[in-house]
Protein backbone atom coordinates (compact mmCIF):
# COMPACT_ATOMS: atom_id res chain seq x y z
CA UNK A 1 0.00 0.00 0.00
CA UNK A 2 1.34 3.35 -0.97
CA UNK A 3 1.22 6.65 0.46
CA UNK A 4 -1.49 8.03 -2.82
CA UNK A 5 -3.15 4.42 -2.16
CA UNK A 6 -7.06 5.76 -1.63
CA UNK A 7 -8.10 3.43 1.92
CA UNK A 8 -11.06 2.30 1.46
CA UNK A 9 -11.67 1.65 5.48
CA UNK A 10 -9.79 2.09 8.77
CA UNK A 11 -10.25 -1.17 10.57
CA UNK A 12 -9.86 0.16 14.62
CA UNK A 13 -8.47 -2.89 16.70
CA UNK A 14 -8.69 -1.68 20.25
CA UNK A 15 -6.29 -3.27 22.96
CA UNK A 16 -9.19 -5.84 24.07
CA UNK A 17 -10.13 -7.01 20.78
CA UNK A 18 -7.00 -9.40 20.13
CA UNK A 19 -8.98 -11.86 18.72
CA UNK A 20 -6.54 -14.10 16.79
CA UNK A 21 -9.46 -16.86 14.76
CA UNK A 22 -11.78 -13.40 14.14
CA UNK A 23 -9.64 -10.47 13.24
CA UNK A 24 -9.93 -10.35 9.28
CA UNK A 25 -13.09 -9.77 7.70
CA UNK A 26 -14.22 -11.96 4.89
CA UNK A 27 -13.47 -8.74 2.64
CA UNK A 28 -10.79 -7.33 3.89
CA UNK A 29 -8.90 -6.14 0.81
CA UNK A 30 -4.86 -5.38 1.67
CA UNK A 31 -4.81 -3.16 -1.01
CA UNK A 32 -7.10 -0.59 0.21
CA UNK A 33 -8.09 -1.58 3.32
CA UNK A 34 -5.52 -1.20 6.87
CA UNK A 35 -5.43 -2.01 10.15
CA UNK A 36 -5.13 0.62 12.84
CA UNK A 37 -4.14 0.36 16.58
CA UNK A 38 -2.83 2.88 18.90
CA UNK A 39 -1.40 2.95 22.75
CA UNK A 40 -2.80 5.90 24.12
CA UNK A 41 -1.55 7.29 27.56
CA UNK A 42 -5.25 8.01 28.37
CA UNK A 43 -6.04 4.72 28.58
CA UNK A 44 -3.53 4.22 31.08
CA UNK A 45 -4.22 7.20 33.29
CA UNK A 46 -7.99 7.90 33.14
CA UNK A 47 -7.87 5.60 35.73
CA UNK A 48 -4.32 5.08 37.57
CA UNK A 49 -3.69 1.54 36.57
CA UNK A 50 -1.33 -0.57 37.89
CA UNK A 51 1.51 -1.26 36.00
CA UNK A 52 1.03 -4.78 35.53
CA UNK A 53 -2.05 -4.31 33.51
CA UNK A 54 -0.45 -1.37 31.40
CA UNK A 55 2.40 -4.01 30.49
CA UNK A 56 -0.11 -6.34 30.06
CA UNK A 57 -2.37 -4.53 27.14
CA UNK A 58 0.75 -3.18 25.77
CA UNK A 59 2.67 -6.22 25.26
CA UNK A 60 -0.24 -8.40 24.10
CA UNK A 61 -1.09 -5.72 21.52
CA UNK A 62 2.19 -5.40 19.83
CA UNK A 63 2.66 -9.45 20.25
CA UNK A 64 -1.02 -8.90 18.01
CA UNK A 65 0.85 -6.63 15.77
CA UNK A 66 3.35 -8.72 15.22
CA UNK A 67 1.03 -11.17 13.84
CA UNK A 68 -0.39 -9.35 11.65
CA UNK A 69 2.54 -8.03 10.20
CA UNK A 70 3.74 -11.83 9.65
CA UNK A 71 0.89 -12.42 7.46
CA UNK A 72 2.09 -9.28 5.35
CA UNK A 73 -1.59 -6.96 6.40
CA UNK A 74 -0.96 -3.88 6.42
CA UNK A 75 -1.14 -1.97 9.97
CA UNK A 76 -0.64 1.68 11.08
CA UNK A 77 0.56 1.33 14.59
CA UNK A 78 1.34 4.06 16.95
CA UNK A 79 3.72 3.21 19.83
CA UNK A 80 4.29 5.14 22.86
CA UNK A 81 7.72 5.08 22.92
CA UNK A 82 7.83 6.29 19.25
CA UNK A 83 4.99 9.27 19.29
CA UNK A 84 4.79 11.48 22.21
CA UNK A 85 1.63 13.10 20.77
CA UNK A 86 -0.12 9.72 21.89
CA UNK A 87 -2.31 11.57 24.57
CA UNK A 88 -5.78 9.57 23.44
CA UNK A 89 -7.20 7.08 20.91
CA UNK A 90 -9.57 10.15 19.42
CA UNK A 91 -7.05 12.28 18.93
CA UNK A 92 -4.52 10.23 17.59
CA UNK A 93 -7.48 8.50 15.28
CA UNK A 94 -8.12 11.76 14.58
CA UNK A 95 -5.09 12.76 13.04
CA UNK A 96 -5.05 9.66 11.02
CA UNK A 97 -8.14 10.55 9.61
CA UNK A 98 -6.97 13.66 8.24
CA UNK A 99 -3.78 12.14 7.04
CA UNK A 100 -5.53 9.01 5.91
CA UNK A 101 -9.00 10.14 4.37
CA UNK A 102 -10.31 6.43 4.38
CA UNK A 103 -14.09 6.23 3.15
CA UNK A 104 -14.97 4.68 6.24
CA UNK A 105 -13.51 3.82 9.76
CA UNK A 106 -14.41 -0.26 10.86
CA UNK A 107 -14.53 -0.96 14.61
CA UNK A 108 -15.92 -3.90 16.71
CA UNK A 109 -18.37 -2.50 19.42
CA UNK A 110 -16.29 -1.24 22.19
CA UNK A 111 -16.41 -3.05 25.08
CA UNK A 112 -16.18 0.67 27.21
CA UNK A 113 -18.37 3.30 26.66
CA UNK A 114 -16.44 6.14 27.19
CA UNK A 115 -14.24 4.84 24.15
CA UNK A 116 -17.18 3.96 21.98
CA UNK A 117 -18.71 7.61 22.45
CA UNK A 118 -14.92 9.23 21.93
CA UNK A 119 -14.48 7.15 18.33
CA UNK A 120 -17.77 8.47 17.44
CA UNK A 121 -17.15 11.60 18.20
CA UNK A 122 -14.09 11.96 16.26
CA UNK A 123 -15.37 10.12 13.19
CA UNK A 124 -18.68 12.56 13.34
CA UNK A 125 -16.65 15.34 13.55
CA UNK A 126 -14.31 14.64 10.36
CA UNK A 127 -17.65 13.71 8.83
CA UNK A 128 -16.19 10.24 8.44
CA UNK A 129 -18.54 7.15 7.77
CA UNK A 130 -18.26 4.98 11.24
CA UNK A 131 -19.45 1.45 11.12
CA UNK A 132 -19.55 -0.35 14.45
CA UNK A 133 -19.88 -3.90 13.91
CA UNK A 134 -21.16 -6.74 16.27
CA UNK A 135 -18.73 -8.48 18.14
CA UNK A 136 -18.64 -12.26 17.29
CA UNK A 137 -16.15 -12.88 20.87
CA UNK A 138 -19.10 -13.44 23.05
CA UNK A 139 -21.87 -16.21 23.25
CA UNK A 140 -24.62 -14.23 23.69
CA UNK A 141 -25.43 -11.68 21.51
CA UNK A 142 -27.09 -8.34 22.12
CA UNK A 143 -30.27 -9.09 20.57
CA UNK A 144 -30.35 -12.16 22.45
CA UNK A 145 -30.02 -10.87 25.38
CA UNK A 146 -32.59 -8.18 25.59
CA UNK A 147 -34.85 -10.87 24.59
CA UNK A 148 -33.76 -12.76 28.07
CA UNK A 149 -34.45 -9.40 29.57
CA UNK A 150 -37.77 -7.96 28.16
CA UNK A 151 -40.66 -7.72 30.82
CA UNK A 152 -38.66 -9.11 33.42
CA UNK A 153 -38.97 -6.93 36.32
CA UNK A 154 -35.32 -8.05 37.68
CA UNK A 155 -32.30 -9.81 36.43
CA UNK A 156 -31.04 -13.20 37.93
CA UNK A 157 -27.99 -15.09 37.10
CA UNK A 158 -29.56 -18.51 37.60
CA UNK A 159 -32.25 -18.01 35.02
CA UNK A 160 -29.85 -16.71 32.47
CA UNK A 161 -27.51 -19.15 32.82
CA UNK A 162 -29.67 -22.15 32.59
CA UNK A 163 -30.85 -20.65 28.90
CA UNK A 164 -27.44 -20.49 27.97
CA UNK A 165 -26.89 -24.09 28.86
CA UNK A 166 -29.22 -25.08 26.77
CA UNK A 167 -28.92 -22.51 23.79
CA UNK A 168 -24.94 -24.00 23.47
CA UNK A 169 -25.56 -27.83 25.06
CA UNK A 170 -23.09 -27.31 27.79
CA UNK A 171 -23.05 -30.29 30.40
CA UNK A 172 -26.51 -31.48 28.98
CA UNK A 173 -28.05 -34.68 28.54
CA UNK A 174 -31.23 -34.63 25.78
CA UNK A 175 -33.36 -31.55 28.17
CA UNK A 176 -31.76 -32.38 31.42
CA UNK A 177 -28.70 -31.02 33.37
CA UNK A 178 -25.57 -33.05 33.46
CA UNK A 179 -25.53 -35.12 37.28
CA UNK A 180 -29.48 -33.52 37.85
CA UNK A 181 -28.55 -30.12 38.85
CA UNK A 182 -28.40 -26.97 37.42
CA UNK A 183 -25.70 -25.60 39.97
CA UNK A 184 -23.31 -27.46 42.44
CA UNK A 185 -23.01 -24.26 44.65
CA UNK A 186 -23.04 -26.05 47.94
CA UNK A 187 -20.30 -27.57 47.19
CA UNK A 188 -18.22 -25.29 45.90
CA UNK A 189 -18.15 -23.08 49.66
CA UNK A 190 -15.03 -25.13 51.83
CA UNK A 191 -12.49 -23.53 53.60
CA UNK A 192 -9.59 -24.61 54.28
CA UNK A 193 -8.46 -26.93 57.40
CA UNK A 194 -5.87 -25.22 60.23
CA UNK A 195 -3.45 -26.40 57.45
CA UNK A 196 -3.98 -24.88 55.36
CA UNK A 197 -4.00 -25.60 51.32
CA UNK A 198 -3.99 -29.41 51.07
CA UNK A 199 -1.33 -28.76 48.13
CA UNK A 200 0.68 -26.90 46.17
CA UNK A 201 -1.46 -24.27 43.87
CA UNK A 202 -0.15 -24.53 39.94
CA UNK A 203 2.45 -22.76 38.84
CA UNK A 204 1.79 -20.47 36.06
CA UNK A 205 4.89 -19.00 34.73
CA UNK A 206 5.36 -17.48 31.42
CA UNK A 207 8.58 -15.43 31.52
CA UNK A 208 8.54 -12.36 29.66
CA UNK A 209 9.77 -12.25 25.84
CA UNK A 210 11.72 -9.87 24.22
CA UNK A 211 8.71 -7.90 23.48
CA UNK A 212 7.11 -7.84 27.13
CA UNK A 213 10.46 -7.29 28.36
CA UNK A 214 10.71 -3.95 25.89
CA UNK A 215 7.35 -2.87 27.26
CA UNK A 216 7.99 -3.36 31.23
CA UNK A 217 10.80 -0.86 30.46
CA UNK A 218 8.84 1.81 28.66
CA UNK A 219 6.38 1.17 31.88
CA UNK A 220 8.85 1.50 34.41
CA UNK A 221 9.75 4.53 33.12
CA UNK A 222 6.61 6.60 31.45
CA UNK A 223 4.61 5.28 34.50
CA UNK A 224 7.08 5.50 37.23
CA UNK A 225 4.92 6.60 40.50
CA UNK A 226 1.86 3.78 39.34
CA UNK A 227 1.66 0.80 41.52
CA UNK A 228 2.75 -2.88 40.85
CA UNK A 229 6.41 -4.58 40.53
CA UNK A 230 6.92 -5.76 37.50
CA UNK A 231 9.92 -8.03 38.31
CA UNK A 232 6.97 -10.61 39.10
CA UNK A 233 5.27 -9.75 35.49
CA UNK A 234 4.32 -13.30 33.79
CA UNK A 235 1.15 -13.18 32.33
CA UNK A 236 0.47 -14.89 29.27
CA UNK A 237 0.47 -12.40 26.36
CA UNK A 238 -0.16 -14.68 23.38
CA UNK A 239 -2.58 -17.27 22.42
CA UNK A 240 0.25 -19.71 22.71
CA UNK A 241 0.97 -18.78 26.28
CA UNK A 242 -2.70 -18.46 27.01
CA UNK A 243 -3.38 -21.83 25.90
CA UNK A 244 -0.53 -23.48 28.00
CA UNK A 245 -1.65 -21.76 31.20
CA UNK A 246 -5.31 -23.68 30.10
CA UNK A 247 -3.74 -26.97 29.84
CA UNK A 248 -1.72 -26.24 33.33
CA UNK A 249 -5.39 -25.01 34.56
CA UNK A 250 -7.35 -28.13 33.98
CA UNK A 251 -4.66 -30.79 35.31
CA UNK A 252 -2.99 -28.83 38.51
CA UNK A 253 -6.60 -26.26 39.19
CA UNK A 254 -9.66 -27.43 38.16
CA UNK A 255 -9.75 -30.77 40.13
CA UNK A 256 -9.77 -29.05 43.43
CA UNK A 257 -10.86 -25.35 42.47
CA UNK A 258 -14.37 -25.98 42.99
CA UNK A 259 -14.83 -27.17 46.56
CA UNK A 260 -12.15 -24.40 46.99
CA UNK A 261 -12.81 -21.58 44.72
CA UNK A 262 -14.52 -19.07 47.99
CA UNK A 263 -11.23 -19.79 49.99
CA UNK A 264 -8.41 -17.53 51.08
CA UNK A 265 -4.85 -18.08 52.85
CA UNK A 266 -2.62 -15.53 53.89
CA UNK A 267 0.50 -14.58 51.00
CA UNK A 268 -1.02 -17.64 48.94
CA UNK A 269 -1.94 -15.50 45.50
CA UNK A 270 -3.56 -17.77 42.96
CA UNK A 271 -4.47 -21.31 44.69
CA UNK A 272 -6.74 -23.19 42.44
CA UNK A 273 -7.89 -20.40 40.28
CA UNK A 274 -7.06 -20.50 37.05
CA UNK A 275 -5.89 -16.93 36.22
CA UNK A 276 -7.81 -17.14 32.98
CA UNK A 277 -9.74 -13.78 32.60
CA UNK A 278 -7.17 -11.77 31.50
CA UNK A 279 -6.18 -13.60 28.78
CA UNK A 280 -10.22 -14.24 28.29
CA UNK A 281 -11.14 -10.25 28.23
CA UNK A 282 -8.09 -9.62 25.76
CA UNK A 283 -9.42 -12.44 23.56
CA UNK A 284 -6.56 -14.39 23.81
CA UNK A 285 -8.94 -17.86 24.40
CA UNK A 286 -11.90 -18.14 22.72
CA UNK A 287 -14.30 -18.75 25.62
CA UNK A 288 -16.28 -21.35 24.15
CA UNK A 289 -12.99 -23.48 23.58
CA UNK A 290 -12.02 -23.13 27.27
CA UNK A 291 -15.73 -23.94 28.32
CA UNK A 292 -15.58 -27.15 25.90
CA UNK A 293 -11.77 -27.99 27.14
CA UNK A 294 -13.20 -28.11 30.94
CA UNK A 295 -16.29 -29.95 30.06
CA UNK A 296 -13.90 -32.51 29.00
CA UNK A 297 -12.06 -32.44 31.72
CA UNK A 298 -15.30 -33.51 33.39
CA UNK A 299 -15.93 -36.45 31.32
CA UNK A 300 -12.49 -37.89 31.18
CA UNK A 301 -12.48 -38.14 34.88
CA UNK A 302 -9.17 -35.34 35.49
CA UNK A 303 -11.74 -32.88 37.53
CA UNK A 304 -15.52 -33.46 39.39
CA UNK A 305 -18.12 -32.12 38.60
CA UNK A 306 -19.23 -29.95 40.57
CA UNK A 307 -15.27 -27.91 39.74
CA UNK A 308 -16.58 -28.45 36.30
CA UNK A 309 -20.01 -26.91 36.38
CA UNK A 310 -18.16 -23.65 39.15
CA UNK A 311 -15.86 -22.87 36.29
CA UNK A 312 -18.05 -23.05 33.19
CA UNK A 313 -20.94 -20.93 35.17
CA UNK A 314 -18.45 -18.15 35.79
CA UNK A 315 -17.73 -17.90 31.83
CA UNK A 316 -20.76 -19.28 30.13
CA UNK A 317 -22.99 -18.08 33.13
CA UNK A 318 -21.60 -14.61 34.68
CA UNK A 319 -19.49 -13.43 32.10
CA UNK A 320 -22.03 -13.08 29.76
CA UNK A 321 -24.61 -12.44 32.10
CA UNK A 322 -22.43 -8.94 33.00
CA UNK A 323 -22.21 -7.74 29.64
CA UNK A 324 -25.98 -8.19 28.99
CA UNK A 325 -26.52 -5.76 31.86
CA UNK A 326 -23.27 -3.65 30.59
CA UNK A 327 -24.87 -3.25 27.38
CA UNK A 328 -28.38 -2.80 28.27
CA UNK A 329 -28.14 -0.08 30.84
CA UNK A 330 -24.54 1.58 29.77
CA UNK A 331 -23.67 4.92 29.95
CA UNK A 332 -25.85 5.49 33.10
CA UNK A 333 -25.20 2.57 35.32
CA UNK A 334 -21.83 3.82 36.03
CA UNK A 335 -23.38 6.54 37.87
CA UNK A 336 -25.75 4.27 39.95
CA UNK A 337 -25.91 4.60 43.81
CA UNK A 338 -28.77 3.51 45.11
CA UNK A 339 -27.43 3.40 48.93
CA UNK A 340 -26.48 7.12 48.47
CA UNK A 341 -22.93 6.19 49.08
CA UNK A 342 -20.88 9.49 49.90
CA UNK A 343 -17.69 8.41 51.58
CA UNK A 344 -14.08 8.40 49.71
CA UNK A 345 -12.14 5.94 48.71
CA UNK A 346 -9.50 5.37 51.87
CA UNK A 347 -6.01 6.32 51.02
CA UNK A 348 -4.87 3.39 51.99
CA UNK A 349 -6.20 1.25 49.15
CA UNK A 350 -3.39 2.29 47.32
CA UNK A 351 -0.54 1.84 49.60
CA UNK A 352 -2.11 -1.36 51.29
CA UNK A 353 -1.08 0.10 54.92
CA UNK A 354 -3.67 -1.20 56.97
CA UNK A 355 -3.94 -2.97 60.62
CA UNK A 356 -6.74 -4.81 59.10
CA UNK A 357 -4.81 -8.41 58.16
CA UNK A 358 -7.45 -9.61 55.14
CA UNK A 359 -7.09 -6.34 53.98
CA UNK A 360 -3.73 -5.65 53.59
CA UNK A 361 -3.15 -9.42 52.54
CA UNK A 362 -5.86 -8.91 49.50
CA UNK A 363 -4.44 -4.69 48.83
CA UNK A 364 -0.85 -5.63 49.01
CA UNK A 365 -1.72 -8.52 46.90
CA UNK A 366 -3.57 -6.57 43.88
CA UNK A 367 -1.24 -3.19 44.16
CA UNK A 368 1.86 -5.34 44.11
CA UNK A 369 0.80 -8.05 41.08
CA UNK A 370 -2.67 -6.42 39.04
CA UNK A 371 -4.68 -9.85 40.62
CA UNK A 372 -6.62 -11.12 43.51
CA UNK A 373 -9.58 -13.67 42.92
CA UNK A 374 -13.15 -13.02 43.32
CA UNK A 375 -13.96 -14.00 46.57
CA UNK A 376 -10.73 -11.14 47.90
CA UNK A 377 -12.57 -8.69 45.36
CA UNK A 378 -16.13 -9.23 46.34
CA UNK A 379 -16.07 -10.32 50.07
CA UNK A 380 -13.44 -8.32 51.70
CA UNK A 381 -12.27 -5.59 49.28
CA UNK A 382 -15.67 -5.03 48.25
CA UNK A 383 -17.18 -5.52 51.32
CA UNK A 384 -15.51 -3.30 52.73
CA UNK A 385 -15.95 -0.15 50.38
CA UNK A 386 -19.98 -1.20 50.95
CA UNK A 387 -20.04 -0.79 54.17
CA UNK A 388 -18.17 1.69 54.39
CA UNK A 389 -20.33 3.86 52.23
CA UNK A 390 -17.49 4.49 49.47
CA UNK A 391 -18.93 6.78 46.20
CA UNK A 392 -19.49 3.90 44.45
CA UNK A 393 -18.02 5.70 40.99
CA UNK A 394 -14.60 5.71 43.15
CA UNK A 395 -14.84 2.32 44.27
CA UNK A 396 -14.82 1.19 40.44
CA UNK A 397 -12.56 3.71 39.23
CA UNK A 398 -10.10 1.97 41.78
CA UNK A 399 -10.87 -1.93 40.46
CA UNK A 400 -10.82 -0.45 36.77
CA UNK A 401 -7.16 0.91 38.08
CA UNK A 402 -6.13 -1.78 39.57
CA UNK A 403 -6.64 -5.36 37.90
CA UNK A 404 -4.80 -6.65 34.91
CA UNK A 405 -8.27 -8.04 33.52
CA UNK A 406 -10.31 -4.70 34.13
CA UNK A 407 -11.98 -4.31 31.33
CA UNK A 408 -15.20 -1.92 32.00
CA UNK A 409 -17.79 -3.82 30.51
CA UNK A 410 -17.12 -6.64 33.10
CA UNK A 411 -15.90 -4.66 35.71
CA UNK A 412 -18.62 -1.76 36.17
CA UNK A 413 -21.40 -4.36 36.54
CA UNK A 414 -19.31 -6.10 38.89
CA UNK A 415 -18.52 -3.36 41.30
CA UNK A 416 -21.44 -1.18 40.93
CA UNK A 417 -24.30 -3.91 40.52
CA UNK A 418 -22.85 -6.72 42.51
CA UNK A 419 -20.45 -5.55 45.26
CA UNK A 420 -21.63 -2.22 46.09
CA UNK A 421 -25.38 -2.78 45.13
CA UNK A 422 -25.27 0.43 43.97
CA UNK A 423 -28.07 -0.36 41.05
CA UNK A 424 -30.31 -1.00 44.12
CA UNK A 425 -30.87 -4.96 43.38
CA UNK A 426 -31.20 -4.94 39.08
CA UNK A 427 -28.09 -7.67 39.51
CA UNK A 428 -27.99 -9.48 42.44
CA UNK A 429 -30.75 -9.93 44.92
CA UNK A 430 -29.42 -8.26 47.82
CA UNK A 431 -26.04 -6.57 49.34
CA UNK A 432 -23.20 -8.86 49.46
CA UNK A 433 -23.38 -8.26 53.63
CA UNK A 434 -21.16 -9.68 56.59
CA UNK A 435 -19.08 -9.44 59.86
CA UNK A 436 -15.65 -10.54 59.91
CA UNK A 437 -17.31 -13.91 60.60
CA UNK A 438 -17.41 -14.41 57.30
CA UNK A 439 -13.57 -14.00 56.56
CA UNK A 440 -12.50 -15.64 59.60
CA UNK A 441 -14.74 -18.94 58.29
CA UNK A 442 -12.88 -18.76 54.83
CA UNK A 443 -9.41 -17.82 55.58
CA UNK A 444 -6.83 -17.80 58.18
CA UNK A 445 -6.50 -13.70 57.87
CA UNK A 446 -7.99 -13.20 61.22
CA UNK A 447 -5.81 -15.26 63.23
CA UNK A 448 -2.61 -13.12 63.20
CA UNK A 449 -4.79 -9.52 63.46
CA UNK A 450 -5.44 -7.27 66.34
CA UNK A 451 -8.86 -7.52 65.72
CA UNK A 452 -11.85 -9.56 66.87
CA UNK A 453 -13.70 -10.52 63.80
CA UNK A 454 -16.90 -11.38 67.19
CA UNK A 455 -16.55 -8.12 68.28
CA UNK A 456 -18.57 -4.88 66.99
CA UNK A 457 -17.36 -2.39 69.89
CA UNK A 458 -13.86 -1.45 71.58
CA UNK A 459 -10.43 -1.56 71.06
CA UNK A 460 -10.22 -4.93 69.61
CA UNK A 461 -13.34 -4.77 67.71
CA UNK A 462 -13.09 -5.68 63.82
CA UNK A 463 -14.31 -2.95 61.52
CA UNK A 464 -15.63 -5.40 59.15
CA UNK A 465 -18.54 -6.35 62.12
CA UNK A 466 -18.09 -2.61 63.46
CA UNK A 467 -19.07 -1.53 59.70
CA UNK A 468 -22.06 -4.12 58.84
CA UNK A 469 -24.07 -3.34 61.83
CA UNK A 470 -24.03 0.03 61.19
CA UNK A 471 -24.74 -0.41 57.32
CA UNK A 472 -27.97 -2.57 58.46
CA UNK A 473 -28.60 0.46 60.92
CA UNK A 474 -28.24 2.74 58.35
CA UNK A 475 -30.22 1.34 55.78
CA UNK A 476 -32.72 -0.78 57.27
CA UNK A 477 -35.76 1.42 56.42
CA UNK A 478 -34.02 1.04 52.55
CA UNK A 479 -33.69 -2.38 52.40
CA UNK A 480 -36.60 -3.26 54.62
CA UNK A 481 -38.95 -4.66 51.44
CA UNK A 482 -35.99 -7.06 50.66
CA UNK A 483 -37.19 -10.36 52.15
CA UNK A 484 -33.44 -12.18 51.75
CA UNK A 485 -32.30 -9.40 54.26
CA UNK A 486 -35.15 -10.19 56.51
CA UNK A 487 -33.01 -12.30 59.09
CA UNK A 488 -30.15 -10.06 59.13
CA UNK A 489 -32.57 -6.78 59.99
CA UNK A 490 -33.89 -9.12 62.74
CA UNK A 491 -30.92 -9.93 64.12
CA UNK A 492 -29.97 -6.19 64.16
CA UNK A 493 -33.47 -5.39 66.01
CA UNK A 494 -31.89 -7.83 69.24
CA UNK A 495 -29.04 -5.04 69.19
CA UNK A 496 -30.33 -2.56 72.60
CA UNK A 497 -29.97 0.89 72.00
CA UNK A 498 -26.73 1.34 74.15
CA UNK A 499 -24.56 -1.03 71.98
CA UNK A 500 -26.17 0.20 69.18
CA UNK A 501 -25.55 3.55 69.93
CA UNK A 502 -21.56 2.62 70.84
CA UNK A 503 -21.83 1.15 67.28
CA UNK A 504 -22.72 4.02 65.22
CA UNK A 505 -20.23 6.05 67.56
CA UNK A 506 -17.79 3.17 66.96
CA UNK A 507 -18.34 3.28 63.09
CA UNK A 508 -18.19 7.09 62.75
CA UNK A 509 -14.19 6.67 64.47
CA UNK A 510 -13.81 3.91 61.76
CA UNK A 511 -14.50 6.87 59.23
CA UNK A 512 -12.51 9.44 60.13
CA UNK A 513 -9.35 7.02 61.65
CA UNK A 514 -9.00 5.29 58.18
CA UNK A 515 -9.18 7.72 55.56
Amino acid sequence: MTSSTTIRRLFVVLGDQLDYDRFLPEDFDPSVDLFWMAEATEESTHVFSNKHRIVYFLSSMRHFRNHLRSMNLPIRYHELNNSETCVSLSDVLGKDILDLNPLQVSLIKPGDSRVETALRTVCKEAGTLLKIRPDLHFLCSEKQFQDHAANRKSLRLEFFYREMRKRHDVLMEKNAPTGGSWNYDKENRESFSRDGPPRTAPNYNTPPDKVTREVISLVEKRFSDHPGNLSLFNWPVTPKDAHSQLEKFLTDGLPLFGRFQDAMWENQKTLFHSLLGAPLNLRLLDPMKVIRQVEKAYEDGIAPLAAAEGFIRQVLGWREYVRGIYNLHMPNYEASNFLEAKNPLPKFFWTGETDMACMKNCLSQVLETGYGHHIQRLMVIGLYSLLRGVQPKETNDWFLASYVDAVDWVTTPNVIGMSQFADGGLMASKPYTATGAYINRMSNYCKGCQYNPKESVGPNACPFTTLYWSFLDRHRERLSNNHRMSMQLKNLQRIDDQKLTAIRKAANSLLHQSS
